[in-house]
């Protein structure tokens, strides 16, 4: 069990902030192990069949054999939001004690797997070679396995922060912590973190508490080492929506949504036209016609442009997404 003491000053500063180079490291967990997730099996096989010439055995080997990670990969930066550009600039500056340190720690009681037995060298150049190379491997992984997705994966732990922060407001940290996950207990100003490898407790510090939902953690993830600044990685909600076929386009939804003649329209201006050539198609007096372009012009779902003594309408970009959505056209 890990232990965090949090006093009066920790609670107060107690904050969320999201980690894409976090949740990328993590998401190595899910690709090294399909077990641990059946939600993310179709990222994985679309993972797996972009990594193509990557060094997976390096990429694999910052996996410890009990699923733990080195921190000096998961030191969130300052920050609500960092860039992973940003994030992976810290671990491209970490000394080479560290990141001997962290290696071995992540991987103990086991020796270092072959991938990384350079962190054994005496040689500090080694050792930050090592760690530039770790560096460059991760950014191509993040380009090919997580960047692509990174809106959608924000989208939903934003969605997580902000029901936290509405269980913080409304019963203070213990709703806060009730249903985050069931190895996470709160009791007389201690979270408890059960079933954890390591066994070590840490003392208020006035360094606050930073939460970091996941959507790759399969379950709260603590740092490995007590030195480091009190963090907490948990399972995101919402997890289970992400790779949901989109829904079937429903033809019907547009005219639901402008009604008959403005959907109409929309469907006709794929190319120019004037009011009166409108009108002619439609069967309707172009001042009807003009009414409903009015209103499609000022919602930016058309445009127009003047050619001679005639306006030309033609669907805008935001038009056409409408309508695209809408599986017509």
């Amino acid at each position: 069990m890990i232990s965090f003491e949090l006093d009066v000053e920790d609670l107060a500063d107690t904050r969320f902030a999201l980690s894409p180079l976090h949740e990328t490291v993590l998401s190595l967990r899910v690709l090294q192990d399909p077990g641990l997730s059946a939600l993310h099996l179709p990222w994985r096989r679309s993972t797996l069949e972009r990594l193509g010439a990557l060094d997976t055995g390096l990429l694999m080997s910052l996996v410890a054999r009990r699923r733990t990670l080195p921190d000096v990969l998961t030191s969130a930066s300052e920050g609500f939001a960092p860039s992973f550009a940003e994030e992976l600039a810290l671990v491209r500056r970490a000394p080479t004690a560290e990141v001997r340190h962290d290696l071995r720690l992540a991987h103990a009681p086991d020796t270092l797997p072959e991938a990384l037995r350079d962190a054994l060298a005496e040689d500090d150049e080694v050792v930050l070679g090592l760690r530039d190379a770790i560096c460059e491997l991760l950014r191509q992984y993040w380009t090919v396995a997580v960047e692509p997705l990174w809106p959608q994966l924000r989208l939903v732990l934003e969605a997580d922060m902000t029901y936290r922060a509405r269980q913080l407001a409304l019963g203070g940290a213990r709703l806060l912590f009730a249903d985050m996950h069931p190895d996470l207990c709160w009791e007389a100003g201690v979270l408890h973190i059960d079933r954890m490898i390591g066994h070590h407790r840490v003392a208020p510090s006035g360094r606050g508490l930073l939460l970091l939902p996941s959507v790759f953690a399969h379950r709260p993830a603590p740092p490995v080492s007590p030195d480091v600044p009190p963090r907490l990685v948990y399972p995101s909600r919402g997890v289970a929506t992400l790779w949901d076929a989109p829904p079937t386009p429903d033809p019907t939804a547009l005219t639901s949504l402008l009604g008959a003649p403005r959907a109409r329209l929309l469907m006709l201006l794929e190319e120019p036209l004037p009011t009166v050539e409108l009108a002619r198609r439609l069967r309707v007096t172009p001042s009807a016609v003009s009414r409903h372009l009015r209103v499609l012009y000022g919602t930016g779902l058309l445009a127009r442009a003047r050619d001679g003594r005639q306006v030309l309408y033609r669907r805008s970009a935001l038009g056409d997404q409408l309508v695209a959505g809408a599986g017509e056209g």
